[in-house]
């Protein structure tokens, strides 16, 4: 990029503003939970850590919510609660931050997922993770809630930009939602983007999908590694197989690689240094700002500049974290200057 090239990302920052995106998402609950190495235990060969505190914050697809929101925008969220504690805690930071919560539903027997991370360290040092404990269940076939949040879907008459689908495999994400989402996106015209966790190839004719690298490899049944060749021919199969207008697959320290139809692949650097405080919900972060720089007008080169800018603004922050529009016009002044 060039010193010019930094109004023009600028300007689309600014378009962020009031935006409303619809968000179809399996909603997690992030919970940190500190403590200070003690010793070794006597009982096996573990650490003794006495507690400090926990951290609950919005993650899955709340991040992305959360994401929208602090970028200046208008999340609608569409999603399933359980009517357990992390679904009140989760329902009540979302209402917090004046995002509406009327057509996230509450289900009876359904546990809200919860991924718990262990973090330790010595006093006055930097904690770091030392294992995750994940508490989960899946919405069953039928659900009344899924059923509900699909009515909720299609009775939606309100103002629309964009509509983003985060599946991380809790059960909300069926294809007749899907299929809801993509229709109404279709019939407004506004741009419709996906993050799956598991399941990419169900997905079909989407604008746009973000998947990682191991997510790519785990769908086509390949290693990428360091091979540009197979970088290539795997984001094409993509682009054919899915039926969308762009691929962006972000590749942890490699960057991000674009592909779109007829066009040749855009090569992105990561943002920043490569020396990360903390990746979880990195992802969230750069699918909430893809999809909202399209929501704004912003070309898909456009839009993935401006995710690579969010996702090396927030790998810099500890736990689960989220960018504002001032970061984010800062960081794309930093990298025109370059």
């Amino acid at each position: 990029m060039t010193s010019k090239d930094a109004q023009p990302l600028d300007r689309l920052v600014r378009e962020f503003r009031g935006r409303r995106v619809l968000v179809v998402a399996d909603l997690v609950a992030d919970e940190f939970v500190y403590g200070k190495v003690e010793r070794i235990s006597r009982e096996a060969p573990v650490l003794i850590l006495r507690y400090d505190t926990t951290d609950v914050r919005l993650g899955g697809g709340a991040n992305a919510i959360h994401n929208i929101s602090t970028l200046g925008a208008r999340p609608i969220p569409f999603g399933v609660l359980g009517r357990d504690e992390p679904g009140r805690t989760l329902r009540q930071q979302l209402r917090e931050r004046s995002i509406p919560t009327s057509r996230v539903v509450s289900a009876a027997g359904y546990r809200t997922p919860v991924k718990t991370r262990i973090l330790a360290g010595r006093p006055h040092s930097t904690k770091q993770q030392i294992v995750r404990i994940d508490k989960s269940s899946s919405l069953g076939r039928p659900s009344a809630a899924r059923r509900a949040v699909l009515e909720a879907l299609r009775a939606y008459t309100g103002p629309v930009d964009g509509v983003l689908v985060s599946d991380y495999g809790f059960g909300l994400l069926t294809p007749e939602l899907v299929k809801a989402a993509v229709a109404l996106a279709r019939r407004r015209r506004v741009p419709v983007t996906v993050d799956s966790r598991f399941d990419l190839l169900r997905y079909r004719g989407m604008t746009a999908v973000t998947p990682n690298e191991p997510e790519v490899e785990a769908a086509l049944g390949m290693t990428i590694g360091h091979n540009r060749a197979r970088l290539e021919s795997a984001g094409r199969t993509l682009l054919d197989t899915l039926e969308c207008q762009a691929v962006l697959v972000t590749r942890g320290s490699h960057g991000m690689a674009l592909f779109e139809t007829g066009r040749p692949t855009l090569h992105i650097p990561i943002y920043g240094t490569d020396q990360v405080a903390d990746v979880t919900g990195a992802g969230d972060t750069v699918i909430a700002t893809f999809t909202l720089a399209l929501a704004s007008g912003a070309t898909p080169r456009e839009a993935s500049l401006l995710a690579n800018y969010a996702g090396g603004i927030v790998v810099m922050k500890h736990a689960t974290a989220t960018v504002t529009s001032n970061e984010l016009v800062g960081a794309a002044r930093e990298g025109a200057a370059r």
